[in-house]
């Protein structure tokens, strides 16, 4: 019996990312963007602020454990997991192409195997007047500071403070902002 429970989830898992697909491929009009939003909220108990503009091609998934501010901006090609929980302050601009991740695989001690040792999950917070840049990625389990600038391509992989500029791989501090 949960060999059948086991395909009936990845059947349900497959058709929920097929019809999210649908759902963020359209138009960011503020009527889709409405409807974007509530489809969050009423599927996957998802909190979404005022004004948050929905790019075309944006990809959330699953959308539980998901907090976004009023006023923020996802661009096209944003990805974002949030089984792990994910939190978005407001006025927050996140750049083309850019991954927001709250899981990544667990990396067991040898010889055990990497594709069955499951998934860790951490909390990502990104607080008030930040902008992330085109195709960055941050990492589970990072806190981006207000008024924080990760420079585009950078990688996040630890905790930034607020109100200074981050770059690189992985990103470094460059500067204060002033």
């Amino acid at each position: 019996m949960s060999f059948y429970r086991n395909y009936l989830r990845y059947d349900l898992i497959c058709l929920i990312e097929y019809f999210s697909t649908f759902v963020f491929l359209l138009p960011r009009l503020r009527f889709f963007n409405f409807v974007k939003a509530s489809y969050l909220s009423l599927f996957f108990n998802a909190k979404v602020g005022s004004r948050v503009v929905f790019y075309p091609g944006v990809w959330i998934f699953s959308g539980k454990n998901l907090v976004l501010g009023d006023d923020v901006d996802l661009a096209k090609g944003v990805l974002l997991t949030t089984d792990g929980g994910l939190t978005i302050g407001n006025r927050v601009l996140v750049g083309y192409n850019t991954h927001i991740l709250t899981s990544n695989h667990s990396v067991p001690a040898l010889p055990n195997r990497i594709f069955n040792a499951g998934h860790i999950k951490r909390a990502v917070i990104i607080h008030n007047d930040v902008w992330i840049g085109a195709s960055c990625i941050i990492l589970p389990g990072v806190t981006i500071g207000q008024g924080a600038i990760i420079a585009a391509g950078s990688v996040v992989t630890k905790n930034v403070p607020e109100n200074v500029y981050v770059a690189g791989v992985p990103a470094k501090i460059i500067r204060k902002r002033g």
